[in-house]
């Protein structure tokens, strides 16, 4: 676990905010990578939510250099085969059941599960893992939230996702169990439908220039 870890780590860190994505067809998918990856935001995740996900993280994975790109949304050991098959170099999962752990366990490619509750993160750390996302961020309690788990839950890393925006990134970022932030604010849909990749590049060079 703990080769996975540090591999999960080496791909958190490249930057402050990991885009999270919802594509609806493979050429702009691919256009919208190669958009932020130019903004300085490498690592991406693209939810498993429309039915061009898994070909677009395919496509991305082969052509679109310097991008780390990981499959979001994966609930189950059948959707987390096709995302390692697609070329995910990572992982990420809203929560976690066991049959998507031990799908996990057995794939040299580390898994950032969702946790929301100090019990779900004490049972995710008996599991091994100390890097979990926090979802859904603000609903869930926020950056306040997050901050009371940092003395009791310390050496666990969160990367908080869900209701977060440049308005508030800060908020997260300047905790001391926070690695990064996951948000789709970067990839407006109004933005990708226009085909305006300029402004999402803009978009992430004003998100990748956040302190984590």
């Amino acid at each position: 676990m703990g080769e996975k870890t540090e591999k999960l780590l080496s791909i958190l860190k490249l930057q402050p905010v990991v885009p999270v994505l919802i594509v609806d067809d493979v050429k702009s998918g691919v256009l919208l990578a190669r958009a932020l990856v130019a903004g300085g935001l490498k690592a991406i995740e693209i939810t498993m939510r429309t039915p061009a996900a898994l070909d677009t993280v395919r496509a991305v994975a082969q052509e679109v250099e310097g991008a780390e790109v990981g499959a979001g949304t994966i609930l189950d050991a059948k959707q987390w085969d096709a995302a390692i098959a697609a070329g995910s170099k990572f992982v990420v999962s809203p929560g976690a059941t066991q049959e998507l752990l031990d799908a996990a366990s057995a794939s040299p490619v580390p898994l950032l599960p969702g946790a929301a509750t100090a019990s779900e993160v004490m049972a995710l750390r008996e599991e091994g893992y100390k890097v979990l996302k926090f979802f859904p961020a603000e609903q869930a309690g926020g950056a306040a939230y997050l901050k009371a788990l940092s003395s009791p839950l310390a050496g666990t890393l969160f990367c908080p996702t869900g209701g977060i925006s440049l308005k508030n990134a800060n908020d997260y970022l300047s905790l001391p169990n926070v690695i990064c932030v996951g948000g789709s604010w970067v990839a407006p849909k109004e933005l990708v439908a226009a085909g305006d990749w300029g402004g999402i590049t803009k978009l992430a060079s004003e998100a990748a220039a956040l302190k984590a």
